[in-house]
């Protein structure tokens, strides 16, 4: 069996702020990490390999040269290869040019069974390009897994609602986007510490490497344009408290709020 984990680097969204003047991420000093649902992503994946005999982990991202840091990690968990797509071309990408980006890197690896992604990158919070990449592919997804199962070509998914779940069967290949429910990712070994490090683990990719359409990458191939980034201002107005049991309490709140027509 042949899994890819799409993972990304992204900053620590704790220590990020906003230059004023510029309204950009201010990135100098800030460290970087695997995205939190890409980690959970790549732990089901080797969850897997560790109960099935014969599969492959390869690990798939597109960033700059630097997020060959966030695949040695990987390799260190526990992952067998990894692929960074890195190129000038690339640059500023939106959801559906990272989609096509990684599109073309899928196809550069080949044969596969499962593709995993995270939900959703917290520097971007959009969910949609593990779904675009799995249209992009002509396969199935599922998405906002909580608990997976394999029987043979089979995944047996439990799929996340805000009250409850589906259950939900699906022949591979398929794509899957993992929570944070769905498990407690492991910490690398000093073992996989090692073997990360070795040269012929992580293989660098450009764009015409892996025949990526340039006219649906990078900034140019982008349809989305963000219009402003800024830190709301926080703003102290009249405080008004009730009293009284929380029922009382709640029945006055909800008083107050269709007085003000907020509902």
């Amino acid at each position: 069996m042949n899994i890819i984990v799409c993972v990304k680097q992204v900053p620590d969204t704790n220590e990020v702020k906003i230059d004023p003047v510029k309204g950009t991420l201010i990135r100098e000093g800030v460290p970087s990490i695997i995205n939190p649902d890409d980690r959970n992503a790549l732990e089901e994946a080797l969850r897997i390999k560790d109960k099935l005999e014969d599969v492959k982990v390869t690990v798939l991202s597109m960033g700059p040269p630097q997020a060959d840091i966030a695949l040695i990690e990987a390799i260190a968990m526990g992952a067998d290869k990894a692929i960074l797509l890195t190129d000038r071309a690339f640059a500023g990408s939106d959801t559906w040019a990272t989609s096509t980006a990684l599109e073309a890197g899928v196809k550069y690896i080949g044969d596969y069974d499962i593709i995993f992604c995270g939900r959703q990158a917290i520097d971007g919070d959009t969910a949609q390009v593990g779904p675009q990449l799995a249209e992009r592919l002509g396969i199935p997804q599922i998405t906002y897994v909580e608990a997976l199962e394999i029987e043979g070509r089979k995944v047996i998914a439990n799929r996340s609602l805000e009250d409850g779940y589906f259950i939900i069967e699906c022949k591979m290949p398929v794509l899957l986007t993992a929570i944070k429910e769905l498990n407690e990712p492991r910490y690398p070994s000093i073992k996989g510490i090692y073997e990360a490090f070795k040269e012929d683990k992580i293989e660098i990719l450009s764009a015409k490497d892996v025949n990526a359409d340039v006219d649906n990458i990078g900034l140019d191939g982008s349809p989305t344009n963000v219009f402003r980034s800024f830190t709301p201002s926080t703003k102290s107005g009249n405080l008004e408290m009730f009293e009284g049991t929380s029922k009382q309490k709640s029945r006055e709140l909800i008083i107050r709020l269709k007085e003000e027509k907020i509902i």
